[in-house]
């Protein structure tokens, strides 16, 4: 039984040998044919370790990507970092609308005078208080609004660079005298519609931009000048968002305007 059992265990394996072609010489046949037939086009070859790979070339840099007279260039030096923590915010530590420039007239006053057209302003108040006047197309929505101070206060003044994102980009650690002056910088104050200026809270560039989209170069050209003057750092998704607007507006200029605010006026009677 146990020589059996041997024998038909050889017998089982020999058709291996019967069977027709070797592999060696199956394997010599299909490299013929694929020789004559030529390589599959569609096919993917697999790549050895030796084997060449494709790179694929940078797209080329925005031409004002480093030159410091460009938004785009300004950004590019600030620095780029994450939201610091908001312990220790205090808006009143900002001393916003003290009268920084000595003009006899508090901030916010300041900007309705110097944004407005057609301005009203307040018998006895030394040519400071503004009462009434248009705001004529809007840093956000591109329109004209109507300002009374008496009936609908529709304009808030906006912090560009809002007073919350600075402290959480470097500003927590400033003497009082430069957060007052940063509260109250010309460059980063602008009156815009109170229903705009909520919806924007304290976000940055990332998290809300204008709605009128011809405005958004100006905007985060303003923006990245105030940080850049005042050394506070970009965040990571900020500073996606800013270049994307500005990749819209190629070489935009970086923002320059004069911070000086109007002198006070006599009120008209």
């Amino acid at each position: 039984m146990t020589r059996a059992r041997g024998r038909s265990t050889r017998r089982n394996a020999s058709p291996r040998r019967a069977g027709g072609i070797g592999v060696g010489a199956l394997a010599l046949l299909l490299l013929v044919a694929w020789v004559m037939i030529g390589p599959d086009p569609e096919a993917e070859l697999p790549l050895g370790p030796s084997a060449p790979t494709r790179t694929e070339s940078a797209a080329p840099a925005s031409p004002g990507a480093t030159d410091p007279s460009t938004a785009a260039g300004q950004l590019a030096a600030l620095e780029v970092k994450g939201r610091a923590p908001k312990t220790g915010y205090d808006r009143d530590l900002f001393g916003w609308r003290d009268d920084t420039d000595h003009n006899g007239c508090d901030t916010r006053n300041d900007v309705l005078r110097r944004d407005l057209t057609d301005v009203e302003l307040k018998p006895g108040t030394d040519g400071c208080v503004v009462l009434a006047g248009t705001l004529e197309d809007s840093a956000y929505s591109g329109q004209d609004v109507a300002f009374d101070r008496e009936k609908d206060n529709s304009l808030d003044i906006d912090h560009v660079v809002a007073l919350s994102d600075a402290w959480q980009s470097g500003a927590s650690g400033w003497d009082e005298d430069t957060l007052r002056a940063f509260a109250n910088d010309p460059r980063n104050l602008l009156a815009v519609e109170d229903s705009l200026n909520r919806s924007k809270g304290d976000g940055d560039a990332a998290t809300w931009l204008p709605p009128d989209s011809s405005q958004r170069c100006d905007y985060v050209a303003r923006q990245v000048a105030v940080k850049s003057d005042y050394g506070l750092w970009v965040k990571p998704a900020e500073k996606d968002a800013m270049q994307r607007v500005l990749a819209t507006c190629e070489g935009f200029p970086a923002f320059t305007d004069d911070a000086a605010w109007p002198a006070p006026r006599p009120a008209t009677t």
